[in-house]
């Protein structure tokens, strides 16, 4: 009897986590952008698997910027897979006009070959690129992004990357105009690019 309420008490608790995964949303907080001369952000010139890649080449486009890497085990991978749908939501026109960089802050690890592969899997529109350990630092402060190498405990000595996990918006004009946060629906993530193309 009592193994029996405890299979309908776990089977309760499993039915409300899910449900909770699958139907609640909540409005994602506003995002305050880092305060910094000229409103935080600017160009940057960093690599990918075809050569260099500015910011500045995308004047005219939303460009998403997200601070990640391949080996990420979680949040990368979720942030990108929200981000992509939400790109599919938009009509051929509109994706015309949005480009997405992910800038790798692992390069001791990510190169430009692997970084191709990864971001190709979620969306074609998303360009992989790293730099150096400097560039990269400089970046994410004028960025307000944040990442930082933690060591784990096993046999090869390896290690994981803490980053911040919004997706920066960049108006046409090249300014940082926004953020998106992690675990933003897909139709929200729609939602706030197309409010970045009609201005």
């Amino acid at each position: 009897m009592a193994e029996r309420i405890l299979l309908a008490c776990a089977a309760l608790l499993l039915s409300l986590v899910v449900g909770l995964a699958l139907f609640w949303h909540p409005e994602p907080p506003e995002r305050v952008l880092p305060k910094a001369a000229g409103g935080g952000g600017g160009d940057f010139t960093l690599q990918s698997a075809a050569g260099p890649v500015s910011l500045s080449d995308y004047k005219g486009k939303v460009v998403l910027l997200y601070f990640g890497y391949t080996y990420c085990p979680d949040i990368c991978p979720t942030s990108l897979v929200a981000t992509a749908a939400g790109l599919k939501q938009l009509s051929a026109d509109e994706q015309a006009r949005v480009a997405m960089i992910f800038i790798s802050v692992d390069p001791e690890r990510d190169t430009p070959a692997r970084l191709k592969e990864y971001v190709e899997f979620f969306h074609p529109n998303i360009v992989g690129v790293t730099g150096s350990a400097e560039s990269l630092a400089d970046i994410a402060r004028r960025y307000g992004a944040f990442y930082a190498k933690q060591s784990v405990a096993t046999a090869g000595g390896g290690y994981v990357v803490d980053h911040s996990a919004d997706t920066y918006v960049i108006g046409a004009d090249g300014k940082l105009v926004g953020k998106i946060a992690h675990a933003t629906p897909p139709e929200q993530v729609a939602g706030e690019i197309r409010k970045h193309l009609q201005k």
